[in-house]
């Protein structure tokens, strides 16, 4: 693809305002156009989640992303530099911030532990770095991701807050290390919420990523969602649940599903903290991921 061509993708996702599936449920409590006072937010949130994604060897993934985000009036924009680290054998890497199972069941051989490499169409996978026989710990910059939203309708009586949503990731990971899938990502979706009563608050979000093929990978696209609920113990502390499905981004293989739990402390204006725990549903997700984080806005 032309860089001509990138530009205008890049244009037209940062007009969409960007946006990407990498821990952002964690930032529910931060939906809504905010004070004219604050335009700039910064956060970090690690991660470290692990699972076996269908085969018999754990991969384990941390996920460190400083955010830097421009705050507006109806919308923001983001960029997230993470720095990952990834203990695997080349069967899982990092997709958007996202474990992901990124080789072929028909690549695995011994009870899907051990890589076939007598077929040339899974040595692409193992020229990325993979470990044929044992897993390895790479660590480095991940994949900066470029993402925000834009405030289309605020809430009111009966209707809901929604935002239109788009993000890009830069392929800045090292492939050869399996940091990353050396290959753009861009998407656009919808992000609703709405207040029931006084502590009650429902999600519902969705979109689809064109997933970027490396050499020698075919990887398809991919579309996902997130519903869930949250309730304020008090008007700075909120408590939530979601259900969240990513399609597999391999043919033949099952979708990532999820239950995520999440909690968001209010301490002051500029002050924000949260937490979270993911229990993986299907082979196509981490077993479990833990996430803490904080933001200061000013």
């Amino acid at each position: 693809m032309r860089a001509s061509q990138w530009a205008r993708i890049l244009a037209g996702v940062m007009v969409l305002g960007l946006w990407g599936v990498d821990g952002q449920a964690a930032e529910k409590a931060d939906q809504g156009p905010t004070s004219p006072e604050q335009k700039w937010q910064i956060g970090f949130t690690p991660n470290y989640s692990s699972g076996k994604f269908g085969t018999d060897t754990t991969s384990s993934f941390v996920y460190a992303p400083l955010s830097i985000r421009r705050l507006f009036r109806d919308g923001d924009v983001t960029v997230v530099v993470p720095f990952v680290s990834v203990t695997s054998n080349g069967t899982a890497t990092l997709v958007g911030g996202q474990p992901t199972q990124t080789i072929p069941g028909t690549c695995l051989k011994e009870s899907g532990t051990v890589i076939d490499t007598s077929k040339p169409e899974c040595l692409a996978f193992l020229n990325r770095g993979g470990a044929a026989n044992k897993k390895v710990t790479n660590s480095g910059l991940g994949d900066i991701i470029l993402r925000g939203r834009y405030y289309v309708v605020e809430e009111k009586d009966y209707m809901p807050l929604i935002a239109v949503t788009g993000r890009m990731k830069l392929p800045t990971a090292s492939a050869s290390q399996g940091l990353g899938t050396g290959a753009f990502d861009y998407g656009a979706g919808l992000e609703i919420s709405k207040m029931l009563g006084e502590k009650w608050i429902a999600f519902l979000d969705g979109g689809y990523n064109v997933i970027g093929d490396p050499e020698g990978i075919n990887f398809q696209n991919q579309h996902w969602y997130d519903v869930g609920a949250g309730y304020y113990f008090t008007r700075d502390v909120l408590v939530s649940a979601y259900y969240e499905e990513y399609r597999a981004i391999l043919r033949g293989f099952v979708n990532a599903r999820d239950i995520f739990l999440a909690a968001n402390y209010t301490a002051s204006a500029s002050w924000r903290f949260s937490g979270g725990v993911t229990l993986g549903l299907s082979d196509g997700a981490p077993d479990f991921a833990l996430t803490v984080g904080t933001s200061y806005r000013f």
